[in-house]
Order: structure tokens, then sequence, then C-alpha cells
């Protein structure tokens, strides 16, 4: 496990190595072990250069904000369709499970255009001048960048999975105590689902975090743009490898700090996976 694990830090190593060294060095220690060393002509020239050539605080903002939402919000529609899922009984039940799981396998990009047009013909509320005006189109917005993505197949399946899990019973006595359905999620079936809420938080980031493509095709606007199109800064003319690696220094920190907070319950979760009964 520690070989692996070695292995697995490399190129991560060589990313934060190389992000203190100009660019000459890096492609001349490339083919050496100093790529993975600080040596040689160390500084933080290169993300003094980050923060020249683009808004790099303003793309951390939105990308957090953006990530947040559509994890929190992701968290209670999920789980508690995940509940109506796993824990109620009602007719096409079944189908609906069917159908939510079938969606898995349609890629993304065979939907994105579609998509494209109509958050384009949504109806929305501006703001000229400090005067409410009824609109139409979402695009340049914060909303779609959280919306579409806050119901997710892969989410509500991992839900109706684990809360299958948890036994009956529990709902049979706190029904006989009076409780609905929504005291019965909040109170009994929330907390014990504990390891299975941090493994869709962390699986619900990571792509939130990592969106290149939607908000390249639906948003224009610098000041709304998130860390991923970002990336395209520094490829527009000649490659700056020094300031790139600096870059993803940076937006890959944030995605360590979420795994590292929630790595025992992620195992946990998929350990409990497995088990049946």
């Amino acid at each position: 496990m520690t070989v692996f694990g070695i292995i697995f830090l490399f190129p991560l190593v060589f990313m934060f190595v190389s992000s203190l060294k100009p660019d000459s060095q890096i492609l001349s220690d490339v083919r050496s072990l100093d790529a993975f060393l600080p040596v040689g002509d160390i500084s933080l020239d290169n993300y003094r250069g980050v923060f020249d050539r683009v808004p790099v605080a303003r793309f951390l903002i939105n990308s957090v904000l953006v990530t947040t939402l559509i994890v929190v919000l992701g968290l209670v529609v999920n789980s508690m369709c995940g509940f109506a899922l796993s824990r109620l009984q009602w007719k096409g039940r079944g189908v609906v499970l069917a159908v939510v799981i079938a969606t898995l396998i349609v890629p993304f990009e065979t939907i994105a255009i579609p998509m494209v047009y109509w958050v384009s013909k949504l109806p929305t509320l501006v703001f000229e001048g400090g005067v409410p005006k009824y609109d139409f189109g979402w695009l340049n917005t914060y909303q779609v960048q959280i919306i579409p993505f806050i119901a997710n197949a892969f989410s509500i399946f991992l839900f109706t999975q684990y809360f299958s899990t948890i036994p009956k019973s529990l709902d049979e006595a706190a029904r006989i105590d009076g409780a609905g359905w929504f005291t019965i999620y909040r109170k009994i079936v929330v907390p014990l689902a504990g390891p299975a809420f941090a493994t869709v938080a962390i699986l619900t980031f990571l792509p939130a975090w990592n969106s290149y493509l939607w908000p390249l095709m639906v948003v224009q606007e610098e000041s709304l743009r998130p860390v991923m199109v970002g990336m395209q800064y520094f490829f527009q003319l000649n490659t700056a490898w020094g300031e790139v690696m600096a870059y993803t220094t940076l937006i890959t920190l944030p995605v360590l700090i979420v795994f590292l907070s929630f790595q025992r319950a992620f195992v946990s979760s998929v350990a409990a996976s497995g088990v049946k009964g």
C-alpha cells in the first residue's frame, strides 16, 4: 500500500515542485529525478504570475459558491428521493428506480446541447436600476451552473441502497409513536446514514469542482466563471508551464482538503455497501 501510495503521489509532487520552477528548468528536469525535487531556481514567481494573468480569487469564490450549493442541495434532494424509494411503499416505485438508474448510461455530452437550448428559454427575474423585470434565459447566471446538477441519479441510487440496510422496524416503532415520514427521515434515517452522506458529498463535490464543459458553454462573463474554465487562459499563446502547475496546485488544494476530511466516512460507506441484511 505504501508503494502504491507513493506512485499515486508522484503526479501531485511533480505538480507542486514544478510550480516553484521556471519553464526552462521544468523542461530540463523532466527526464531526471530532479523533476520531483525542489532543487535549482526555486521561487514563488509562478504564483505571482497566476494572480497577474487571471482573477484567481474571483474564480475560486465562484467555484466554492457553486460547488457548495450543489453539494448541500443535492444531499437534501437526493436523500429525500432515496428515502421515498427505499422506505415508502407506493405503486410504481420499482419502475421509477429503474428509470433513474437507466439515466446513468446517458453521457452528459449527448444532452448538453439540448440543455443549453432549454436553459436559454427558462424564465428569470432580473434587476435593472433596482427595478425587477421578467425576462427569459439563464445564461451567464449562477443558477444555470447549480440547478441542473442538484438531482443526481447515482446519488439517489446510493442513498436508496444505503437506506435499505437500515431496519424498517425503526420506522414502524416511530409510526406507532405518532411520527410522520418526514420526522422519521430527519430524526432516524439521516443520523444513521452519516457514511452515505459523506460519500455522496465527495462524489458530488469532485465533478462539481472539476466542471469545465458546461460552464464553458453557458457562462461567458468572466466574473461568473469557475476555476476550471480559467485553465484556458494559460494555453492561448505560449504555454507557461510553471504558471499552469501553480494554478493547478491552487485549485487542487480544496479537493485534497475535502477528501482528507471525509476519507474515513467514505471508506466506511464503501465497505458497508457490500454488506447485506
